[in-house]
């Protein structure tokens, strides 16, 4: 099969995936699923497995390369372990991009990223920048009827990470609040529509980007700011004193040490995006009695409940197209901002 293979880390990221004919997953075990590969998400987590920010993590003892990305994943089931039943050969599919044990006490609790036994196709072993991948049976949803793998794949990971931090604001959030947004890109705007589905609150949309302005404006943020060096008060101002909640889907290059100065009293901060340091004066913590937390991947429940508010039309993905061979183009265009949305590979 053709795939998209990284064969070294580089903190500038002056390296290009080599597209090569690779021999095709088998099955090993009879839970695993092969997948035939209809669209994979592009994601900002690539880039920082390019830079070698994942390293430490993912391949500590430096044997992983050569291998292959993307762990945004939707297509068709191409083969099926002994033991699988709730999928067969055909069936449209979209892969929870962590393959979890179920047996440890963290998958009883339902929380699949906290998995004591997972794997993490696209990080750490072979993913989707290819014409098949394999994964496990517990990974797979079934698609909606007439719902396309190209349609839905980024939100295996970038949408359930959007819509998790979106739920876990909405608890917070009653119909009249304010809710910051940092960054409309491929998270963002997902989140933006989330919110919109399950919370009353008012939104207020940040991103820099003009075309992620746009199309924060469209999809129905209340409000829209460029992000400049006002933000802060053009915040202050519009919610009378701060956001109740602000959900940083950034988290680098200045953005994670002005986002905590835009919670109110008693308000409460989202890290998603990641790749920065924040710096918070310890008193600044205890006489506002802000809270401040990372956001993981949501599980496998949530996304279920993503594809439904997808296949209701109320969730959907802004994405541009390429093909397998135009990978690194993509890849440029993705790290230098020419698209919003999401950038999806074919093979």
């Amino acid at each position: 099969m053709k795939a998209a293979r990284l064969y070294e880390y580089d903190p500038h990221m002056n390296v290009q995936l080599r597209i090569e004919e690779v021999k095709a997953p088998t099955i090993t075990a009879p839970d695993e699923v092969v997948v035939r590969v209809g669209a994979a998400g592009l994601c900002r987590t690539d880039l920082h497995i390019i830079e070698g920010v994942w390293k430490p993590t993912m391949d500590p003892e430096g044997t992983l390369l050569p291998y292959i990305m993307g762990h945004e994943n939707a297509g068709w089931v191409e083969e099926v372990g002994s033991g699988v039943r709730s999928v067969k050969r055909g069936d449209a599919v979209i892969c929870h991009p962590f393959r979890s044990c179920g047996i440890c006490l963290n998958c009883r609790h339902g929380e699949d990223m906290y998995c004591d036994n997972g794997q993490f196709p696209g990080l750490g072993m072979n993913g989707g920048f290819a014409e098949y991948f394999i994964t496990s049976e517990r990974s797979l949803i079934k698609l909606n009827a007439n719902v396309t793998p190209i349609e839905v794949a980024p939100l295996a990971d970038a949408g359930i990470t959007a819509y998790r931090a979106a739920k876990r604001a909405a608890k917070l959030l009653r119909p009249g609040s304010y809710c910051v947004l940092l960054g409309i890109g491929g998270l963002g705007h997902i989140a933006l529509q989330s919110l919109h589905a399950i919370s009353g609150c008012r939104i207020i949309a940040v991103d820099r980007e003009p075309a992620a302005r746009v199309l924060a404006k469209d999809l129905g943020a209340d409000f829209v700011l460029d992000g400049g060096p006002n933000v802060v008060e053009e915040v202050s101002q519009i919610t009378g004193g701060g956001a109740h909640v602000v959900i940083d889907f950034v988290g680098e290059l200045g953005v994670e040490n002005i986002c905590w100065k835009m919670v109110r009293k008693g308000g409460q901060l989202f890290v998603v995006g990641y790749g920065g340091n924040i710096n918070v004066p310890t008193a600044h913590l205890v006489i506002e009695e802000i809270n401040i937390g990372g956001s993981l991947v949501g599980n496998f429940t949530e996304l279920v409940e993503l594809m439904e508010l997808n296949a209701d039309g109320k969730v959907k993905m802004h994405y541009t197209e390429y093909n397998l061979a135009s990978i690194n183009t993509a890849l440029d265009d993705f790290k230098n901002r020419r698209f919003t949305g999401r950038g999806v590979i074919v093979p």
